[in-house]
């Protein structure tokens, strides 16, 4: 018996070893296998799970996103939508009759508002709308549904054969994706399900979102800007209004900076939601506050002042006396909840991941989106505090690949901030010496956490340790951390990157003579103001960047952050000029940087990085500059997505290989 014992061990060792063998190093164009899975929604009784899970065409060159059910006990799992027309926004009816949807299926106009019957058919289409459907909520009693509709361009016609002249008459005339603004915002309609007829809620000149039902089904709260330009600050208030035609709406909160996502309590006596520290017109490091008040508005308190980190994505539990929200904090967004009552906050679940989603009703479950730095985010029941893996969307395609090692370092910047990084190696042996790549986060506010990176994990694949660094600017590690940049564009920052490198240059990690950097929007103009400082880098990657930012004033998306940080260019040209430093030194530049952009980028324009790439290759500096056609700030093609880390890994190749 023991001899059988240890050969089935034997054999297990073995086939275990086989299984590491067959595996390959992930490569970019394993893109192509990744899904997505998102918006995870309980079903009143608690027992399913709706979802969507998004996947790439690869004929259509796009993603497509379908609604998916999972049981609570894990046990069944139906994929509800199939077909090349997406599928997205599950949620359920609170009686649990129908499950609704968001579809453009058999539509010319847009998204429109599906429902499937649970007690068995096809769906059907509640809406045929013109306009931008953004966001519904069902009423708690199931007779409606409240909807976000954008105006629609040229008023719903079609658009002629020779486009009218665009006519711009706003402060803030340019967003990414959405291009020129013109005088179009989206209202509040209610549509009722048996009649399917669609009634004005509110009109004018601004916009209503976030709406949420109070549980009698007769109120509706939700967020406006409601000042004289909501173009020139970033206020936004909390309102209610009957949910009626030509009903008058009720101002519940005055705080002069951002207040968002109301919350009703249950029982309708409480509405939680979260609000900016700040009350500036503009504060781009800022962070989220859990509030709650009565449901007319009084007796308005914060319930995390002593927290001192982002909170958001809050959620009632059925007892009305406590709340759950997600906390970033450094590295990490973890689950905690506050009791209403005494103020007391507890960690309900916390670790090396990140969750991301939390959704509860009064089936008394919880279900959340978790992820950590070996798998994408899957949907997870939460049991008390412990978690309960429900879906395995990435098991297939993450079975055939070896995945780099992850773990967190701390490092020392030459001013004494302490930073947290994080560090992707090929594999876990001591002592190894490896070319890194500095790979930058964006934001700036915003932070790498331990949940899956793709784009770390494919570089740590070429053969590089990669580095994420949460630099001054970041969030998760304070308000006060967060804002050290105000105004001081590439130089704490900087500091913090090199101090990182430094740190892994010491540890025997880092090879100082192949060192690499790179990164996207904010990572990428820290690219180039971490160049223009220092010469040790061998290879840069600048994507969607900016140096010259004297001449993006007017170009982007910012001008309301610029004229409250910075200052007007006419008035403040010696702050623009030092911010601009990476330009203005270009000729201290010495190291080979591949420039990358989508040429309908409005985020950070296109001319950011020209403007770099001219001033390299004027010098002889080796440089390419490689453009999207038809991409937004964020590259959203497939094939281009492979392709931008196709030419990351055979750009560093050539330089530090």
């Amino acid at each position: 018996m023991k001899r059988t014992i240890l050969s089935l061990i034997a054999l297990s060792i073995s086939c275990y070893v086989a299984a590491q063998q067959d595996k390959k190093p992930l490569k970019p164009i394993d893109f192509y296998r990744i899904p997505s899975v998102s918006d995870p929604q309980l079903s009143p009784d608690g027992k399913w799970v709706a979802y969507s899970v998004s996947t790439i065409d690869t004929a259509k060159d796009g993603r497509v996103s379908h609604l998916w059910m999972q049981s609570w006990d894990g046990k069944e799992s139906i994929e509800l939508t199939h077909g090349s027309e997406a599928a997205s926004s599950p949620r359920w009816s609170p009686d649990g009759k129908y499950l609704a949807f968001l579809s453009s299926r058999d539509s010319k106009t847009g998204s429109q508002l599906w429902l499937i019957d649970r007690r068995g058919g096809e769906g059907n289409k509640l809406t045929d709308i013109k306009g931008d459907l953004n966001e519904y909520a069902w009423s708690p009693d199931s007779k409606k549904l409240v909807l976000v509709i954008g105006d629609p361009a040229n008023k719903g016609k079609e658009e002629p054969k020779t486009p009218k002249p665009i006519v711009i008459d706003r402060y803030h005339f340019k967003q990414d994706i959405e291009g020129y603004l013109q005088q179009l915002h989206d209202h509040l309609y209610l549509v009722d399900v048996n009649t399917k007829k669609l009634d004005t809620l509110t009109r004018g000149d601004k916009d209503e979102n976030s709406p949420v039902w109070s549980p009698d089904s007769k109120t509706i709260a939700f967020v406006s800007n409601r000042t004289v330009d909501p173009d020139k600050n970033q206020n936004k208030d909390i309102f209610t209004i009957d949910a009626r035609p030509n009903a008058t709406m009720l101002q519940l909160t005055t705080w002069k900076g951002r207040d968002a996502n109301p919350q009703w309590s249950l029982d309708g006596r409480y509405i939680s939601y979260l609000r900016s520290t700040s009350d500036a017109a503009y504060m781009m490091y800022d962070q989220s506050v859990l509030c709650i008040m009565d449901a007319v508005g009084s007796n308005n308190r914060i319930l995390t002042p002593q927290l001192d980190r982002p909170v958001s994505d809050q959620v009632w539990a059925k007892d009305n006396k406590n709340i759950s929200f997600i906390v970033t904090d450094d590295r990490q967004r973890y689950l905690a909840g506050i009791n209403i009552n005494n103020g007391k906050i507890s960690t309900i679940s916390k670790g090396m991941f990140g969750i991301t989603d939390v959704n509860t009703n009064a089936s008394g479950n919880w279900v959340v989106l978790k992820s950590d730095p070996y798998t994408p985010a899957e949907l997870f029941a939460l049991e008390g505090d412990k978690l309960r893996r429900l879906t395995f969307h990435h098991q297939a395609w993450l079975n055939t690949v070896k995945l780099a090692q992850v773990s967190g370092f701390q490092s020392r910047s030459v001013d004494g901030a302490e930073v947290s990084g994080i560090l992707f190696t090929p594999d876990s042996i001591p002592g190894k010496k490896w070319p890194l790549i500095l790979f930058i986060h964006g934001g700036p506010v915003g932070q790498d956490e331990y949940t899956f990176d793709a784009t770390r994990q494919t570089l740590a694949a070429a053969g590089y340790a990669v580095a994420g660094v949460n630099y001054r600017g970041s969030n998760g590690r304070g308000l006060d951390y967060c804002k050290a940049i105000y105004a001081d564009w590439g130089n704490k920052e900087v500091k913090d990157l090199l101090g990182a490198v430094d740190h892994l240059e010491k540890m025997g990690i880092a090879d100082p003579n192949r060192l690499g950097i790179g990164g996207w929007s904010y990572g990428g103009i820290l690219t180039d103001y971490t160049i223009a400082s220092d010469t040790r880098f061998k290879a840069a990657a600048s994507g969607a960047g900016s140096a010259l930012q004297l001449s993006v004033y007017g170009s982007d998306q910012y001008v309301l952050q610029y004229e409250n940080e910075i200052g007007v260019p006419w008035k403040n040209a010696d702050k623009w000029i030092q911010i601009s430093y990476p330009f203005f030194h270009a000729d201290k530049i010495k190291t080979p940087v591949l420039f990358m952009s989508g040429l309908r980028d409005f985020n950070v324009p296109t001319i950011g990085s020209e403007q770099m790439y001219q001033a390299l290759k004027s010098q002889g500096v080796p440089a390419e500059l490689i453009l999207y056609p038809n991409q937004f700030h964020g590259i959203s093609k497939p094939s281009y997505q492979v392709d931008r880390l196709q030419r990351y890994v055979e750009w560093y190749n050539k330089y530090l290989k």
